[in-house]
Order: structure tokens, then C-alpha cells, then sequence
């Protein structure tokens, strides 16, 4: 809390603010210099958002951007600069808002109970079509997709959304829908329910850095819960030992 009694805001970095290694990666997974233009990684928030879907992403991609040359700047993007309650009552401060946002490179949108309110909020719908007129990508977690299809851009596209959810996705006209924990079609990436969009961010980061970035990605936050590796770094000395073949 500020000495004013409101919470703190959060301030997102300067585009040439120094990187910073995470001390939970081995000396050798930090990469100093970053192979990529200065980009910036927008996250949608909104009421009523499923946290899991917006904090999962958050924490591999921002990952990628502190330690290992990814997006210069991972924001917040909400309406206003209020405090956005979540789902299951966590409070999120905004680091932007719709009409100060920079143009963003990459967006993502969660789902959650919030969506079934957010597909009629026109100042929303017009702020992710307009931003991701300009986008190399776009991706959903979840409900997420029912956003991304009001704002226009599911139309001729493969697209999943929460199991639970599917047989609502199809109703709407222009997308296919696909029952897989992620998807990817063009410039547009949607994920299942809830804990998919980990997944999703691990999948986005090896298609445009590499395998061994988001295999990286995955050694630092011990991301290992059904066998998928990227890249090779689950064999270094230092992965956990679980990970090695069983003798015998």
C-alpha cells in the first residue's frame, strides 16, 4: 500500500531497461544479449478473469523476456487503472490501460466467468481488434477464444476453448473449432481450459525463439507434467534428478 492508503501500481520498464537473470536458472541457461527487436507482450485483464489463465502464461513468457532475450516489456492492459479483481478474488494492478497501451507486438487474452460479460463490451472488443490489427500474434487461454471470435479474428480459423465450452464455440458461425489443449492457426493460438495455457506459452516461445529457449523456459520453472521436452535442457546436470531414466 502507498502512504496515500491506495494500492501501489505497478510500472512497467522502460524499453532499454536492463535484463535481469533469475537466480533460480543455472549460470548457463541466462543469455545476455537479446536476439529480437524490442517487443512488447500485452495481457488483457478484466473482471471476473480466471486467474490461473492470465498467471500461468504470465510467469513462463515473462521468463523469457527477464532472463533468456524475450519481449522487452510484459504490461497489463485494462480499461481503467483500478484494481482488477479476478475470478477467485485476486486483485491485479493494471500497468496500462486501453488508451495509453503502446502498440503491442503479441496479446493475450484469458478466460474466465468475466468473458460472458467482456463479449459485449465494445470498448474491449474494439481495443483487442484494433491492437491486434497490428500484432505478429495473438493468443487465448480458455473462454478467452469467445473474445478473440467477437473481435472478428476467428473467422476462417482452427480454434479450442475450455472442454466445457466447445459445444458453445461451435454455435458461432465462421470458426472450426479443434478439441486440442492448444492450437495454432496463422498469427492466431488458443488454448484449452485453465492450466493449457502454460502449455500454450511454452508452444508460442519454441515457434519463435526456439526449442532450446522454451526447453530453457522449462528447466527454471520445473514445468514437467506430462513428458513433453523442448529442447535438450531436461538432460543438464542441474534438471531435477526425476527426470533421468530409471536404472533398471
Amino acid at each position: 500500500m502507498g502512504r496515500t492508503g491506495r494500492p501501489l501500481r505497478a510500472r512497467f520498464p522502460p524499453l532499454n531497461a536492463p535484463r535481469l537473470a533469475l537466480q533460480s536458472f543455472p549460470e548457463e541457461t541466462v543469455i545476455a544479449a537479446a536476439p529480437f527487436p524490442p517487443m512488447n507482450f500485452g495481457f488483457l485483464i478484466f473482471p471476473g478473469l480466471e486467474e490461473l489463465d492470465l498467471v500461468g502464461p504470465w510467469e513462463m513468457l515473462s521468463v523469457w523476456s527477464k532472463s533468456l532475450g524475450g519481449p522487452e516489456s510484459c504490461l497489463l492492459v485494462a480499461a481503467t487503472r483500478d484494481p482488477v479483481v479476478c475470478a477467485k478474488g485476486m486483485a491485479l494492478n493494471p500497468h496500462t490501460t486501453f488508451d495509453e497501451c503502446p502498440r503491442l507486438d503479441h496479446l493475450l487474452v484469458p478466460g474466465g466467468q468475466g468473458t460472458r460479460q467482456q463479449v459485449d463490451n465494445a470498448r474491449l472488443i474494439r481495443f483487442v481488434a484494433a491492437q491486434a490489427a497490428g500484432c505478429q500474434a495473438v493468443l487465448s487461454v480458455c473462454t478467452g477464444a469467445f473474445v478473440l471470435h467477437r473481435a472478428g479474428l476467428l473467422s476462417g480459423r482452427r480454434a479450442t476453448t475450455h472442454w466445457s465450452s466447445l459445444a458453445r464455440l461451435r454455435e458461432l458461425e465462421g470458426v472450426e473449432v479443434v478439441p486440442e489443449r492448444v492450437v495454432h492457426d496463422g498469427k492466431i493460438w488458443t488454448a484449452a481450459g485453465v492450466s493449457a495455457g502454460i502449455d500454450l506459452a511454452l508452444a508460442f516461445i519454441a515457434s519463435v525463439a526456439g526449442e532450446e529457449v522454451a526447453g530453457k523456459v522449462q528447466l527454471g520453472t520445473e514445468y514437467y507434467p506430462t513428458g513433453r521436452f523442448f529442447g535438450a535442457s531436461h538432460q543438464s546436470p542441474q534438471a531435477p534428478a526425476y527426470l533421468r531414466p530409471r536404472p533398471g
